[in-house]
């Protein structure tokens, strides 16, 4: 992947935000496995994948007060173990990215059966992506999207329709 649109949706521009903080798998394993919390809301992305945003809605339901131990900013304490637990109905992603004027960062991970099989990724801020593509790309990748030459995954899936985790929900 070059440093195309995941860059340009992601980083924005001077005085341009984004942040994202979202769990990513199909549409029908989250749709099955969020059922424990009324704050969970799917919505549908591209390539037949649909995320969960983290508001802090979800995010006070879902925590049990731990701290987590992946490095990610939002994961709630505790829901890593959830997630290993949904990953039995299919792949699924815990994807943060938050970016102010040009600089930030991105985590993502990937879960498959129980077991993290990418990751935890991070890009730190200043850091260019390497070869294989930032962090969220790749966790998406793992997750079946395919892109034609020259695109890369965050856009290919639509990442880049919403500049802050609540807005998905409006």
């Amino acid at each position: 992947m070059t440093q195309g649109s995941d860059i340009e949706d992601a980083r924005g521009g001077v005085g341009v935000g984004y942040e994202l903080r979202a769990v990513i798998a199909g549409g029908a394993v989250l749709r099955g496995v969020v059922r424990d919390f009324s704050d969970a809301r799917v919505v549908s992305l591209g390539q037949g994948l649909s995320l969960v945003p983290m508001t802090d809605q979800l995010f006070d339901a879902a925590t049990d007060g731990t701290d987590s131990p992946l490095g990610f900013w939002r994961l709630p304490g505790g829901f890593d173990r959830r997630l290993a637990e949904w990953s039995s109905a299919g792949p699924l992603a815990y994807v943060e990215a938050e970016y102010f004027g040009g600089a930030g960062e991105q985590h993502a991970a990937v879960w498959v059966d129980g077991a993290v099989v990418l990751g935890p990724l991070h890009a730190p801020d200043g850091q260019p992506f390497g070869t294989d593509g930032s962090p969220i790309s790749r966790a998406l990748r793992r997750l079946g999207v395919v892109v034609d030459a020259g695109a890369d995954e965050f856009a290919a899936v639509g990442l880049g329709r919403h500049r802050r985790s609540e807005d998905w929900i409006g």
